[in-house]
């Protein structure tokens, strides 16, 4: 496997600089119109893997060709990438509505700082315990999640797919490392009261996986260096999680907070500035599999603020599955939220419907007495 996954690596690497999609469209490697800050750099290595090319043909060693992945041939395959290409994201609009919405936030948590429900005129979708947690985070996670934030800004700039992929891409991470200082904390016997949550955290991961398939069924993936990239920072991303749950677990899930209210952020300026676009385009495949499918255990299992089977998304085309991808976001800031909670336990959704249909067998109906039995 290790030699199958460095030759694949080797031809990637090739390919991608040898026919231009380091970062297409990105300005970071434009070799051909001679800017970005790593064009000239690029135009060596093309110029050395085409000696090298020369070279190992005098050893009869075929010649390196663009992937079918590169050069679609298929019409349909072409149209679908183009009008993809077209779609917008306004970095800035996004952090206005990210900026919108915490004002609100702090609106809502001092005008309703004495009450323990949902604020009743609230449009957040969340209630007064999920604005409480937001506020919670200190400077040493702020700082990170602002650098994260405006990594990705300048290195997807109008490129919203493979922004989301990468997104997607270590989106996954928090959820592997909770699971495994779950994990650690039950064989070391100081905590096992995490079983229902080490169950939420699957299903979440489960979702952020599927997510990702969405992505790349759009494209995300198709650069090397965003390939690159995406799972290099997924590496560090899962030990700053590991580090941030030793020292606190609170911290570890405030912070996921905080990236997760991004990208619910992200998401809801994305469906609103290519509406029309969006609902031109068909769904993918896994989209419909997943959100339309027979099974949907795991998707009600990682909405801990919601009884189990009742939010069934409709998908019909792109725009559905970009506004349901929103929705998963806010759902999993509420799971977030609720499991800094120290005063309440996370309860799986899936286990309490089962518990609330099993509960007229807690006490078996007594038999009917024969007719005439004294």
């Amino acid at each position: 496997m290790g030699v199958w996954n460095f030759k694949r690596e080797w031809l990637a690497i090739r390919r991608a600089i040898r026919f231009g999609d380091m970062a297409p469209a990105s300005g970071w490697a434009n070799a051909e119109a001679g800017d970005g800050p790593f064009a000239g750099i690029v135009r060596i290595l093309r110029r050395w893997d085409l000696n090298l090319d020369d070279v190992l043909a005098t050893f009869n060693v075929q010649r390196l060709t663009p992937s079918k992945v590169q050069n679609p041939t298929d019409e349909n395959t072409i149209r679908l990438r183009q009008e993809l290409s077209r779609l917008r994201l306004d970095n800035d609009a996004v952090w206005r509505r990210e900026e919108e919405r915490v004002e609100k936030m702090k609106f809502l948590l001092e005008k309703h700082k004495d009450k323990q429900s949902a604020p009743p005129d609230t449009d957040l979708a969340v209630d007064y315990d999920t604005i409480k947690t937001y506020f919670n985070s200190p400077l040493l996670l702020k700082i990170p999640y602002l650098f994260l934030c405006w990594l990705l800004d300048v290195l997807y700039n109008e490129r919203p797919i493979q922004r989301f992929w990468f997104l997607e891409t270590v989106a996954r991470m928090p959820y592997f490392a909770y699971i495994s200082m779950l994990h650690l904390y039950e064989t070391l016997g100081w905590w096992r009261v995490g079983v229902e949550v080490r169950r939420v955290h699957f299903a979440e991961e489960w979702n952020e996986m599927h997510h990702l398939f969405i992505m790349e069924s759009l494209g995300g993936d198709q650069a090397w260096f965003d390939r690159f990239l995406a799972r290099h920072a997924a590496i560090v991303y899962y030990w700053v999680v590991i580090f941030l749950f030793l020292i606190s677990p609170t911290w570890a899930y405030n912070f996921s907070e905080l990236v997760e209210w991004h990208a619910t952020d992200t998401y809801a300026e994305f469906v609103e500035q290519n509406k029309d676009r969006l609902k031109r385009l068909p769904a993918p495949a896994v989209a419909l599999e997943y959100y339309n499918g027979g099974d949907l255990y795991l998707f009600d299992e990682f909405q801990s603020s919601r009884p189990a089977e009742s939010r069934r998304p409709n998908i019909d085309n792109l725009y559905d599955v970009f506004v349901t991808i929103r929705d998963d976001e806010l759902e999993h800031v509420k799971t977030m939220s609720a499991c800094q909670r120290l005063e309440s336990a996370m309860k799986s959704p899936n286990a309490a419907a089962a518990a609330a249909g099993l509960a007229p067998w807690a006490e078996p109906d007594k038999e009917e007495e024969p007719a005439g039995a004294k």
